[in-house]
This record gives structure tokens, sequence and C-alpha cells, in this order.
């Protein structure tokens, strides 16, 4: 039996979220599985942060909906329970025990074998964003009008592009776009990628998806509509537009904005970086890791490195000099491991390539036309049949987004559209049996 479709909208101090994960027009089962656990107190925000899942579910009969499952509950609980280890650490290696329940299931059962799933997690912590992924579902940032694709494909056609210096775009269209080239339950080992820590900014926004959504829809769109609307609000918007558009698979999405992470400590203030030391990529700030009196001694080390310069004893000074390093060293690692971080390492750069593709999404004249389009298509759906609810709003919604164009408020219209589009999948939801459908809105030109 399929998973029912999921929806969540959630708010905790400094962020907002929301999450929908839909079967799509085309199939009856919903292989996608997602997760969302926020960190209930400061102490565990510092230490573990907020973590974001989403799995793409690959095999026969109900294999890909037990893949992507055991995924989804699985990580987080092994995420949270490696307190030993810092968080890119663990979460990769919560992310391998879940490939390796997901593969030795597969070896147990005939009906299981082969299943597989894709994988991608989300970690906001204190001193920036983590991803890890396996597969082609996709982690976005959106920062100032730019959509950022922090993870790499691991699909057929994105591989090709690497090894040919070529976009997705260039990559010859014979080249099939839904094989992918990694995934979490086939194989025994499977390697995981990591991005970050990136630097988080207030007002940055979060995308996870499974590929039901980036199949039917362009990055541009994705950007503009989460770039305009409320996390809820996109979430489900998204979704909409997918099935607007074919519905072809399952559609999964989480939809993160980092409002004021810095509440979470209580701090109030204008700061609008998470954490000063965020930009490094080193985990905390030096007041809360570096031990007093280590610093007292690095500080005498020093001074007495100085005084045997003066004296011309240069051997002497440096191996004091050399001293009071070690000392300030200590200092921070001592205050780390009092802290309850254990004996893992400070990483001060981050890890991985990304982000890997950028796209303007600011609303225009230009780019708004797709919306446009979708939404006039929507209306021309009224004279086809008998509907069973009323079209009103559904008009009053467009004449606001034209309004909007007009006077050249473009975010207005995007939001106007989006409300349509909203509105018209609501109520055929309410009024129509959930079922495989045909019925698509197609963009291409005549």
């Amino acid at each position: 039996m399929s998973r029912p479709n999921l929806k969540f909208n959630e708010q905790a101090p400094g962020i907002a979220c929301a999450a929908v994960s839909d079967v799509g027009m085309r199939r009856n089962n919903n292989q996608d599985s997602l997760a969302i656990t926020l960190a209930p107190v400061v102490n565990v925000w510092r230490q573990r942060g907020h973590l974001f899942v989403v799995a793409d579910g690959m095999g026969a009969h109900a294999a890909g909906e037990l893949a992507s499952q055991i995924a989804t509950e699985n990580i987080p609980l092994t995420y949270y329970k490696l307190k030993d280890h810092p968080p890119a650490e663990a979460i990769v290696a919560a992310v391998e025990d879940a490939n390796n329940r997901i593969h030795q299931r597969g070896k147990d059962s005939v009906d299981f074998h082969g299943m597989g799933t894709t994988c991608s997690c989300l970690l906001l912590l204190p001193e920036g964003a983590v991803a890890a992924h396996v597969g082609d579902s996709r982690v976005y940032r959106l920062r100032n009008a730019q959509l950022e694709q922090l993870t790499f494909d691991h699909s057929l056609v994105w591989e090709m592009g690497a090894a040919a210096q070529a976009t997705e775009e260039q990559v010859p269209a014979y080249v099939p776009r839904n094989v992918i080239t990694r995934s979490l339950g086939p194989h025994p080992v499977v390697k995981v990628d990591v991005e970050g820590p990136l630097p988080t900014l207030r007002g940055d926004r979060f995308l996870l998806c499974s590929d039901g959504l980036t199949g039917p829809l362009t990055p541009e769109l994705i950007g503009m509509v989460i770039h305009a609307l409320a996390p809820g609000d996109a979430a489900q918007t998204l979704v909409d537009l997918a099935n607007l558009l074919g519905g072809p698979d399952n559609i999964s999405v989480i939809v993160v904005e980092a409002a004021n992470l810095s509440r979470i400590e209580g701090n109030e203030g204008d700061e609008s970086q998470v954490d000063p030391a965020a930009e490094t990529g080193v985990w905390v700030s030096w007041e809360r890791y570096v031990s007093p009196a280590a610093l007292i001694g690095a500080g005498a080390a020093a001074a007495g490195a100085a005084a045997l310069a003066s004296f011309g004893m240069v051997w002497a000074a440096l191996a004091t000099s050399a001293a009071a390093l070690g000392l300030a060293w200590l200092g921070v690692s001592s205050r780390r491991n009092d802290d309850g971080w254990g004996g893992g390492y400070v990483h001060l750069r981050p890890s991985g390539k990304g982000p890997y593709r950028r796209y303007d999404v600011a609303p225009n004249g230009q780019r708004i036309e797709v919306l446009g389009e979708i939404v006039r298509q929507i209306e021309d759906l009224e004279a086809q049949q008998e509907w069973g609810f009323d079209w009103t709003p559904i008009h009053e919604d467009r004449i606001s987004a034209l309004q909007a164009v007009a006077r050249g408020d473009f975010s207005a219209a995007v939001s106007h559209y989006c409300s349509t589009v909203r509105r018209l999948m609501k109520a055929l939801r309410e009024t129509q049996n959930p079922g495989p459908s045909d019925s698509t809105i197609n963009l291409d030109e005549d």
C-alpha cells in the first residue's frame, strides 16, 4: 500500500520550514520519503543542528518505498546517536549505516533484491550548512535572488558532462536523463559526497527535492517561486506546478528559511550571519572553546620568546614561540572536549566543490511569462467540462497578477499567479478522486 501524501509546516526559533510529498499524476505509489528533525533545545542546536532528509526510492513493487523509508527513519536516529563525532562525520556515518541496512534487507528477501534510494541531507548548524548526498535528489540554496545547486547529481548525464566539461544541457539528447550512477542499497559500500560547512546568512532559503520536481520545472521557475513565497506556500506551489506540468513522478520538497538563527542562542541582535567563524568554516567562536588558562600560558611563552629574541637568542626564541602556539592549540582542543565535542577535528575549510550551478531567479517580465502561460492555460480548462467548484477566485488572482505586472511589481505578480495554481489544485483535490491522470499543461510552442 502506498504511503499517503505528506504535508508539514513548522516554525522553530530562528527558522521556518515546510515539506510536501506527493504521489504525482502518473504513479499509484509514492516511493519518496522525507524527514525533518528540529533541535528541541539550544544545546542540541549547538552540537547537532537541524536535520532535513529527502529520499527517492527505486525498485519493483514496494521495494522503493521500503528503501527510502529505511533511509529517512534511520539517518536521523544514527546521526543523533553519534554525539562524539563532528557533525559532518556523523551524517556521513549515518548515511553509510542506512546503506548497510538497505543492502542487507535486499539480500535477505528476493522481493527486495537490488532495491535502492537516493538520499540528500541538509544540516543547519551554528557554523553553517552541510549537505551530504547520494544520487540525484538535490539541495539548493537561494541567496539574494540567486539559486545555487549545492550538490552534484550522481547521474549518467552529469557524469558525462563533467568528463567533457559540458553542462547538462550540452550533453546529447540521446543520453538518458533518468539513469543514476550512485544510490543507497545496491552495493555494500557507498561513497557519500559532503558539501560545506557553507556560511548561512539571515534570509537564506534552502530546498531539498526529488527529481519529480526538477524534471518538470526549470531551476529558474523553482527559484522564482521560493524567492517570492513563504516556505509553506512555496512548497505547495512547487508540487502543484509539477503536477500541472504532467506530474510524471513522485514529488517531494522541503523548503527551509534561515529567518534569524541567532534567536536560537537567545540573541536578538542585528548580526545577519549565524556565526562569526562560519566564513572560514571554523565550527565555533573562539570565546566558546579557548581555555583561558592555556591562553595565559601561551601569552607568557610569547612574551618570553620576545625577550629571548631581544638578547639575540634566536633559536631559543623560536622554540619558545612554538611552545606558545602549542599551548594556544591545547587551549582550543581542551575547551572543545569540555563542551562535549569529543576528540574530533576542527575543520578550517569546507568540503566539496559546490555550488555546481547558479541561476539568476529575480522576477522580471521575461521570467514571469512562464507562470503567466501556465495560468492562462488553467483558465482555458474551465470551458472543457463541469468542474463543480467556483472559478471566481482563480480569475481574480490572475487579474491581480496582470495588474502587478503592469505596474512592474513582479514579486507580487509571482505571488498572485502562484495563488491561482494553489487554488485550482486544491479545488481539484477536493472534488475529484485521486489517481493516475493523463491531464497536463503543455508549455511547448505550437
